[in-house]
């Protein structure tokens, strides 16, 4: 910082807090240069305005790793003394809030310790409801939601060794904010000492025996939260996740017979992973380890969808999300499905049936490219936007599931290359597309099937 802006700090804030008749820690105010030079005010005091604001003091100054009111009293201060805290005021001291208590004690002439030091807090003008508001540390700083897990990095990494710590087991590697090897092996420590499942992890009842969250409910209350919870098939459990939505997935596969070291935990890690596994080995499905449409289904989490087929009808890459009866135009609702995916892709009959009809650029200025495929009791697929009709693939030809009947294209009301798919039960009305495919989501697989049925 430049001298004549150094200076020109100093001058206002030592204004500012000539001015100031109460400081959250509530002793008089000093200027800068007093609290620069012995750090106590020049400024003598009644017996009974000392009295009263011992009275005032809370138990301890904000510090690093805190949470709550007093560190945003704090973090408004220094934007209020024209201070750039990136973030913002945020209520969490963390390392931005030092950086700029650094800068703030610098150029006041305080001693830089980006620390809320008592010098520090007679400068700085606050404004909080309470001056006894406890610290935020007496709180529970998390939610089962929000527990930090391995791989994580950071403040909230910086509690937790800190509330281990402070439990009485001692962080190998020391606190670092870093939750790595060895956080997991210090919290196996912990839960062994504690009489816990030893599994490593920061699961809830490891996080409230650290009083890191509020103590777990009562059995029947959790019974009672998890069977509320619902899930729709772009809302299950993935990976990392905790709370009530990973419990009822592991309370799922428990009484599908699915063993899960830890047991119903609330937390999606390894264990709950490798579970999902063996579910679905045991049902013939993808062996993927994550929570997809038809897991979910298999497990009776979500209904299934209104009809079931078995092949998907693009090769990947591509994706797709439910438009639905979204408008198109004025007067038209979307009562198809569009799969995006790179021109040229192979398009697949996603069941047995004949080609009923096909649909040509020259003619058909809407749908451009494609074919009309009906299936034995009536129901029939409308595909659109082909950039090629596959040879041989005409009015009368009956076509196998998995069989190539077009490549993936932009013709007709369209710029974006991808096919429209619309499916109508028994030949009537569409129905909406997305569940059905959702369940047989094959966007991932870029092999191409051969031409013919497989």
């Amino acid at each position: 910082m430049a001298p004549s802006t150094r200076t020109h700090n100093v001058t206002r804030l030592t204004a500012g807090a000539i001015a100031t008749v109460a400081l959250f820690i509530g002793l008089s105010p000093i200027t800068a240069a007093d609290a620069a030079t012995n750090g106590t005010s020049k400024n003598q005091t009644s017996a009974t305005a000392q009295k009263s604001s011992t009275k005032n003091t809370p138990a301890r100054l904000p510090r690093f790793g805190d949470k709550g009111e007093l560190v945003l009293a704090v973090q408004n201060a220094l934007i209020q003394n024209g201070f750039t805290l990136r973030g913002g005021a945020t209520g969490v001291f963390d390392q931005n809030t030092r950086t700029t208590l650094r800068n703030f004690q610098k150029v006041v002439g305080l001693k830089v310790t980006g620390r809320v030091d008592a010098a520090t807090a007679k400068v700085l003008k606050v404004s909080i409801t309470s001056t006894n508001t406890a610290p935020a540390s007496t709180s529970f700083p998390f939610t089962v939601e929000t527990l930090p897990k391995r791989g994580d990095q950071g403040d909230t990494v910086i509690a937790v060794q800190k509330a281990i710590e402070a439990a009485g087991t001692t962080v190998r590697g020391g606190v670092d904010g870093v939750f790595g090897l060895g956080v997991t092996r210090t919290l196996e420590d912990f839960q062994r000492a504690k009489g816990l499942t030893v599994n490593g992890l920061l699961d809830e009842a490891t996080a409230a025996a650290l009083g890191l969250i509020a103590p777990p409910q009562a059995p029947a209350a959790q019974s009672s939260a998890v069977t509320n919870v619902s899930f729709t098939i772009d809302s299950l459990p993935q990976r990392g996740e905790r709370g009530d939505r990973v419990r009822a997935l592991q309370q799922a596969l428990l009484s599908a017979g699915i063993k899960i070291r830890g047991g119903a935990d609330g937390s999606f890690g390894q264990l709950t992973t490798t579970a999902i596994k063996r579910f679905q080995r045991q049902n013939g499905l993808a062996i993927t380890g994550a929570m997809n449409a038809q897991t979910a289904y298999k497990l009776g989490l979500i209904e299934g969808p209104a009809m079931q087929l078995s092949v998907f009808p693009v090769q990947g890459p591509c994706s797709f999300v439910d438009t639905w009866h979204d408008p198109r135009g004025a007067d038209r609702l979307h009562i198809g499905v569009d799969i995006i995916a790179p021109k040229g892709n192979l398009v697949y009959a996603v069941a047995d049936g004949t080609i009923t009809r096909t649909y040509h650029v020259g003619r058909d200025k809407l749908s451009g490219n494609g074919v009309r495929l009906t299936m034995a009791d009536g129901t029939y697929f409308f595909y659109g936007h082909f950039d090629t009709i596959a040879p041989g693939i005409e009015v009368g030809v009956q076509v196998k599931a998995g069989q190539v009947i077009g490549t993936i294209g932009a013709t007709g009301n369209t710029s974006t290359p991808h096919l429209h798919l619309e499916i109508h039960p028994g030949g009537g009305d569409a129905i909406n597309p997305y569940p059905i495919m959702k369940a047989i989501d094959a966007c991932g697989v870029t092999t191409a099937r051969s031409a013919k049925a497989q």
